[in-house]
């Protein structure tokens, strides 16, 4: 019989008293799970029906929360569940845990938003000396002048753009006399000094380009004058001389300024700047290399302006003939193509080959470029097109007949495919032996699990050689030396800041059994030897299937495999009770086949198996397989599924079974271990839900494919139990259309777990950019407030809003070789830095809550859009901190704290629910990755992400 939980104390959770770990609320167990869930009626703590099902669609309105006389009062002065009490913004202060009284800027959210300022600075921990990755920029009180620029036609790239103004530059002395201007590329141009005959007034001027073999090029430029930009307001504010907010426009021509140059000597790539490699370059396969560069950004900090330097890499397309490309695509084992693409040789080709320039070299010194949209069904012989005669007759002429009269060329190989370029409609053709890829392409495709290997091999380096090689591009690029740098009477510092940080004490975890032993990590790591679940989940009724051959997987490695599983959960507090009482291999067939039989072999183990809690699934490798795995346990069926390697059943290790019974047991319900209650803090003194927000975005290149926000929201005291929602959204739309809806389902569902009505919701939002801030801020924010209102009249929890960044390039390096951790040479786990390299005058900081195995370690960035609960820096560093110990997959603090990361999972489920909705196999030979031309019911998306209603309350994303 599983064991699923104590019954309820309401009173843990007063203001008065910081609850127990005593006092956990039942927990719920898949709806396939023996015993069935326990529920509490209603009508024993007299609350009105609770609304329908999960989203809160339909129906007559109910209000969701009872008012507070329905429930029964804990024995204590006060209920949390009493109306909150309006508080005037300046009672509360940082450090104080008091209910939020809405300001008009969160119930208008037209009106602007601001981030609130630094409460104070961080004082807990272990002082730790620290070098960063920035360097100072002194820069003048000046003003500079900004110009407007629009260049006809418009659809150039920006190194075309820039080639325009430079040569604007040098021939129009009358304009710019002996200045040296600044351009971005696109519109903006900046100047030290006015520009003489330039005002608000447009004044336009030719330009003429050289271009394709000299064939000459006319653009029309015109310039007007925009504004001043005023550096020594900048310079004050920084200084913190003016209460002024930071004024951006003048960081963003200082931005112009320092990357002018590198950007005509380089191949700019959003911040970074990348070079063809001078040696023999790392491939990547499939016509991939790596190159490296350095990544440049200048940002402010406290009493200066800094740059961010970091050594960057990514993968560009090798330069090279197209026939070369198809044989790195394809892997052909011969140098030389004999015959011609299959129909599913010929997708892949197209795949990979769509959206990239190629130029033609049959015209001689003209290589002109052509952007590829696709590659033709039918070889070079048989493709023809409309041709029109000097008669003006027009007939049919195959692409092999136009060379051959045209350039007096025979092809070599008629009978492989041609290249469709520039537009569809226009049927213009080349054959593949007479182009080659135009170099310096990035490849913005998603890179194959083999390439990703591969480019983290070549780019991993220990936090020492990372320090050197970054000081090594600092030297190399001397941007004191650069003229334009100079001539805007700009100096950048060659030497790293140093800065003081912290190290943060690491929380101790509460584990069960009956020793109920505690356990405190050291450098971010510990293990769970001689420890049992805080609340472990007894397996009584399982099944395992195979989809491999018996060959692959032999049945006595299958028997060691369940023996060894049984013995280490049963250590683990997890018992299985019984061997499982299924098994069978599914072999000898089709992989398409093997997909489709997931399904009907699901239905019939819940049909003929009563009680069923798990089913194991082992897999070769990466394969369909487990997309359907787990949309069919996920989606349709509601239960919980665990897929295991061949190879870690064939070899079994300690750690692995550890690891799958870290995640088992959450998935049935259960709980691994909770921060100790009396570490906690005071946030944790009345009912507070911590919740995590993604959105994931289709990969590069793709035009069609939704992308997916998920939230997910703790159910418990801990936290340490999560429920999800799931929606999906405009193709690569940030802002999370639907998050009021979400919210007002997880507010709910925490309800209905706790009885509780959350008084502080802690929000942690990744992926949002500091562009969008405002925008994400002005939108979420006031989604969260109407859910909040839609539930109850007056209800107004206290809103802390903190977005998570990990795509930055700041990183930090000890400065005392004693404090270095590991062989990477890294910071140690818990180190934090708000002093220095923060924000002026925001609430910011740096966390590094991970211990680096790999390379150089990368802090998390913290930024709190809004605080309505006064959080002190030590209160929410710490918070954060002891959040990222509650991951349940491994016993290690991981690099964000788990709501954020748990939201992570979440969308990337939802990504595997879509895939047989948005990747079709197309019939003909290709993957299911080839995209479906079928236009998608936004109504069928959503049905397919949507979490069948046993799998609600279980942390089946584990």
């Amino acid at each position: 019989m599983s064991r699923i939980g104590t019954p309820i104390d309401s009173s843990h959770w007063s203001p008065m008293d910081r609850y127990t770990s005593a006092s956990l609320p039942p927990l719920p167990v898949p709806a396939h799970s023996l015993p069935p869930p326990v529920t509490l009626p209603p009508v024993t703590l007299g609350l009105p029906p609770f609304p329908g099902p999960r989203g809160g669609g339909g129906g007559p309105v109910i209000p969701t929360f009872p008012p507070p006389s329905t429930l029964p009062s804990p024995s204590i002065t006060s209920s949390p569940l009493t109306p909150i009490t309006p508080q005037t913004p300046s009672s509360i202060t940082p450090g104080s845990i008091l209910p939020w009284t809405p300001s008009s800027a969160s119930l208008h959210p037209t009106l602007s938003l601001q981030p609130p300022p630094r409460p104070n600075f961080g004082q807990i921990g272990r002082p730790i000396g620290l070098r960063a990755n920035h360097f100072q920029v002194k820069i003048p009180t000046s003003t500079l002048y900004h110009y407007d620029v629009a260049i006809h036609p418009d659809k150039c790239p920006r190194r075309v753009n820039r080639e325009i103004i430079e040569a604007l530059i040098q021939t129009r002395k009358d304009y710019f006399e002996e200045q040296h201007p600044v351009f971005d590329g696109k519109k903006n141009l900046y100047s030290r000094k006015p520009l003489p005959g330039i005002g608000r007034d447009r004044v336009e001027i030719t330009v003429t380009l050289g271009g394709d073999g000299n064939r000459e090029r006319a653009f029309k430029v015109s310039v007007k004058y925009v504004a001043q930009v005023n550096l020594a307001l900048l310079d004050s504010v920084l200084r913190g001389e003016s209460l002024a907010p930071i004024p951006f426009e003048s960081i963003q021509a200082l931005d112009v300024v320092m990357r002018h140059l590198p950007s005509m000597t380089y191949t700019p790539v959003g911040r970074s700047f990348f070079a063809p490699p001078e040696g023999e370059p790392y491939t990547l396969g499939n016509g991939r290399e790596v190159w490296f560069g350095f990544h440049q950004s200048i940002r402010p900090s406290m009493w200066k302006m800094m740059m961010n330097i970091d050594v960057s890499a990514t993968a560009f397309y090798k330069r090279q003939c197209v026939l070369d490309f198809v044989h790195e695509v394809l892997d052909l084992d011969s140098d030389v193509i004999r015959r011609p693409l299959s129909d599913s040789q010929r997708l892949r080709f197209a795949k990979e080959i769509k959206g990239l320039k190629v130029e033609v070299t049959h015209t001689g010194p003209i290589r002109r470029k052509y952007r590829v949209c696709n590659v033709t069904r039918r070889p070079a012989s048989a493709q023809t097109f409309p041709l029109q005669l000097e008669n003006g007759d027009v007939f049919d002429c195959s692409v092999v007949q136009y060379f051959k009269e045209k350039y007096h060329i025979d092809l070599q190989y008629p009978f492989l495919p041609c290249l469709q370029v520039g537009q569809e409609k226009k049927h213009t053709y080349l054959p593949l032996e007479v182009c080659d890829l135009v170099p310096g392409q990035r490849c913005i495709k998603k890179l194959s699990e083999m390439q990703t290997s591969r480019m983290i091999k070549a780019t991993s380096r220990t936090a020492p050689d990372r320090e050197t090689e970054i000081n090594r591009l600092v030297a190399r690029a001397n941007f004191n030396a650069d003229p334009y740098v100079q001539d805007f009477g700009i100096s950048v510092d060659t030497k790293m800041v140093t800065v003081t940080g912290r190290v943060l004490p690491p929380p101790k975890l509460q584990y069960g059994g009956k020793a109920r032993v505690q356990a405190l990590p050291d450098r971010g790591v510990w293990d769970m030897r001689g420890k049992q679940f805080h609340f472990g989940v007894e397996v009584s009724v399982w099944a395992i299937i195979i989809f491999t051959s018996v060959k692959q997987c032999p049945e006595e490695k299958l028997r060691n495999f369940v023996f060894q599983l049984r013995k280490i959960s049963q250590d683990a507090g997890m018992p299985f009770r019984r061997d499982p009482q299924f098994v069978r291999y599914i072999q000898d067939r089709l992989g398409v086949e093997r997909v489709e039989a997931v399904e009907p072999l699901f239905r019939q183990l819940l049909t003929e198996m009563e009680g069923l809690q798990l089913i194991l699934v082992v897999l070769p490798g990466k394969t369909p397989v487990y997309a359907e795995v787990k949309r069919v346990g996920d989606t349709l069926l509601g239960v919980a599924t665990q897929c295991v390697q061949t190879r870690n059943v064939n070899r079994t290790s300690p750690q692995t079974l550890s690891n799958l019974c870290l995640k088992i047991n959450v998935k049935l319900g259960g709980i691994n271990s909770i921060i100790v209650p009396n570490m906690r803090p005071p946030i944790f003194r009345e009912p507070v839900i911590f919740m995590g927000a993604d959105v994931t975005h289709p990969p590069a290149g793709d035009e069609k494919k939704p992308s997916i926000a998920a939230l997910v929201a703790s159910m418990d005291a801990h936290p340490s139990r999560y429920s999800a929602t799931v929606r999906i959204q405009q193709h690569r739309q940030e802002l999370i259309s639907e998050l009021a809806a979400m919210v007002r389902e997880m507010l709910i569902e925490f309800y209905k777990s706790t009885r509780f009505k959350p008084q502080r919701i802690i929000f942690y939002r990744d992926g949002v950019s500091e562009g969008q801030f405002l925008q994400v801020l002005s939108h979420e924010l006031a989604s969260i407030r109407l859910a909040c209102r839609k539930l109850e009249d007056g209800y107004q929890p206290g809103i802390s809003f903190i977005v998570v960044q990990k795509r930055h390039h700041t990183r930090l390096f000890c400065s005392d070789d004693r404090d270095k951790v590991g062989k990477s040479g890294n910071i140690p786990a818990g180190t934090t830095v708000d002093v220095g390299i923060t924000h002026p005058t925001e609430f910011d900081f740096f966390l590094c809550s991970h211990a680096g195995v790999q390379g150089t370690s990368r802090p998390s960035h913290y930024h709190v859009l809004w605080d309505d609960n006064g959080f002190t820096a030590d209160d929410l560093q710490c918070l954060t901190y002891q959040l990222c110990h509650t991951y349940v997959r491994c016993t290690r603090s991981v690099s964000y704290p788990a709501p954020a990361y748990y939201a992570h999972l979440v969308a990337f489920r939802a990504r595997y629910h879509l895939q047989d909705r948005e990747d079709r196999s197309s019939g003909d030979g290709s993957s299911a990755s080839q995209q479906s031309e079928e236009p998608r019911s936004p109504a069928l998306m959503a049905q397919a992400v949507k979490i069948h209603e046993g799998m609600c309350n279980v942390m089946y994303f584990a």
